[in-house]
Order: structure tokens, then C-alpha cells, then sequence
């Protein structure tokens, strides 16, 4: 506890000096810098290699702060009492006097918010003075990183530090819903829309065609290794690395399991990670076998085949 406590007082050192830290959040690791800061902001994009047509998302304490940032809403109300903190991101409407720099909202008149569970991130979030904007700690487009070694492997030593919390719990990014007028997901992720949909007594639509990036991942090319990926393959070649989500009679070398046991949130802690090894052991194609489109499992398909876009 002592040495957390530490650790965090350190992120909190190079942050209030308008630099970028890597921390742990239950859905991915964040390169964080803060979110009032045109310069810790711009080093972001920078650092990631990300247009700035590409929204932030900002990560709060607590709803004290976000009214100086944003208009919050009866809907946001009911939701935020159900899932947060979790891995539930809310687009609502910017305030005029806000402070977060334009570059994090694009001159956006929305925000893209968050309030994150991991039990460092709260904490370091409680002693700043401002919320932190965290986009996942990788370079755009590649594989988010679920642990401190992730974030090295994407950035060696041009980050000044990382916050380690261990491998995140989820490992998916956030769902994305806006509350700008009528509801709509604009990112599937962690939270699954069932879930939402019964706590807003409303089924919400996955809004797929909004052609600009309106909020974080919506890129058409996301989360991606950098090799070819087949979907919905029952068997693959000796040279292709094949992710499974069931244990078969036999097993080769090529074979990497997601789970053993159709378990879809087993799997998608696990899909990032696995993704990674499959990179580094210079596989040239990946091949997947079915995963059910239900619950999570849904977000764990979108993420392959925004991986797959060639």
C-alpha cells in the first residue's frame, strides 16, 4: 500500500509538470496527460501519432468536477448511479466556461467522459486538481496494451513513467454512449448494451454510420496487429497462428486460446494480450474461429474486424 502510494505521488509529479504517464484502468492502460493542458495534450497526440481530428476522453473523480466541464442529464444521472466507475464512457455537452483544451474535443461542443474503476486511477485522480485525458497507451491504430510491459513494448523510454496495476481486469476498451439527444452507442466495448438498455428501459442502437470520428474508435483500422486476420475459420495451416476460444482434442503450436471454455469475458481479457504474442512470434496471418456475437463477445468481433481492415 505504502509503495502504491508512492508510486502514484510519482505519476502525480510528472503530470503536474505537463508530462505523459502511462496508468492502469480496468479496461486498457491510458496515456494520461492533463486534460487543461494544451501542452501535456498535444504531447498525447504526438506520443501516439494520432490526428487531432480524434477526440480525447477524459477521466474524472468524481461528478463534483465533471459539472465544471460538462451539462450532465437525467439519463447520464441513472447510468452513472448503475456503472460507475466501470468501463462506461458518456459524450455529453461541453460547457462554455470549460476548461479542457480544445485539442483533447477537436473544437467539439461535447466531451467524451469517464470515471475509471481501477483502485490506482481512482486514486490518482483524487489528488489532482484536474481529470486527466487517456487515450489507450499504444501508437494509433495498434493493439492496446492490458499491462506495463505492453506499454514498453509500444513506447520503450519516450514515456517519463508507468503507473503499474497489473494486467487489466476487462481488457477491452470502453463503450462509448452519447447522451446528446437520443441515446446511441457510438463504441461497443466493456459494458454490454444489454446492460444499458435495461437500466434505460430503451434498446440502443449501435450507430455504425457516422463516417467522421465523432469519439475515440471509430477509425475504420483499430486495434490491430498489423497482419492479416480471417474470421469465423474452423481450421487454419500449419504456419498461421489460429485463436481459439474452446480446448480442442488436440492441440499444436500454433493454437492460442482466448479460453478453454467459451468463456467470452475470460476471452476478451485475454484477446489484446494474446494478439501481442502472436506480433512478437512474427506470425504472417492470423485465422479465428467463430466467437458468439452475444454480451461482450459482440465487442470482441468488432475488435477483430476492425483489426482485420486491410
Amino acid at each position: 500500500m505504502k509503495n502504491n502510494l508512492s508510486n502514484i505521488k510519482k505519476a502525480k509529479y510528472y503530470l503536474d509538470k505537463g508530462d505523459c504517464v502511462a496508468i492502469p484502468t480496468e479496461t486498457v492502460y491510458g496515456l494520461a496527460g492533463n486534460a487543461y493542458s494544451n501542452k501535456a495534450t498535444l504531447k498525447i497526440f504526438k506520443l501516439k501519432k494520432r490526428t487531432k481530428k480524434n477526440p480525447l476522453i477524459v477521466h474524472y473523480n468524481s461528478i463534483k468536477m465533471l459539472n465544471n466541464d460538462c451539462i450532465v442529464n437525467a439519463r447520464f444521472i441513472k447510468l452513472y448511479k448503475k456503472f460507475c466507475p466501470g468501463p462506461i464512457t458518456f459524450v455529453l455537452k461541453l460547457k462554455k466556461n470549460s476548461k479542457v483544451s480544445k485539442n483533447v474535443t477537436n473544437n467539439k461542443k461535447t466531451l467524451a467522459i469517464r470515471f475509471p474503476s481501477h483502485s490506482l486511477a481512482k486514486k490518482l485522480l483524487k489528488l489532482l486538481s484536474y481529470p486527466l485525458a487517456a487515450p489507450s497507451a499504444n501508437i494509433s491504430t495498434k493493439i492496446s496494451p492490458v499491462s506495463k510491459s505492453d506499454v514498453k513494448d509500444e513506447f520503450g523510454t519516450k514515456i517519463k513513467y508507468i503507473l503499474d496495476g497489473g494486467q487489466s481486469k476487462i481488457g477491452l476498451e470502453s463503450t462509448i454512449i452519447s447522451l446528446v439527444g437520443q441515446p446511441k452507442i457510438l463504441r461497443l466495448g466493456g459494458m454490454e448494451r444489454v446492460k444499458i438498455n435495461k437500466v434505460l428501459n430503451k434498446n440502443i442502437k449501435y450507430d455504425k454510420t457516422n463516417k467522421k470520428i465523432a469519439v475515440p474508435g471509430q477509425s475504420k483500422l483499430h486495434y490491430s496487429p498489423g497482419i492479416p486476420i480471417k474470421l469465423n475459420v474452423t481450421k487454419s495451416k500449419h504456419n498461421e497462428a489460429f485463436i481459439l476460444i474452446n480446448k480442442r482434442k488436440k492441440s499444436y503450436n500454433n493454437y492460442f486460446y482466448l479460453s478453454k471454455n467459451k468463456n467470452l469475458k475470460q476471452a476478451a481479457k485475454n484477446l489484446y494480450k494474446i494478439l501481442r504474442i502472436i506480433k512478437n512470434k512474427n506470425y504472417k496471418s492470423i485465422v479465428v474461429e467463430k466467437i458468439p456475437n452475444i454480451g461482450i463477445g459482440e465487442t470482441i468481433n468488432d475488435r477483430l474486424k476492425r483489426a482485420s481492415i486491410k
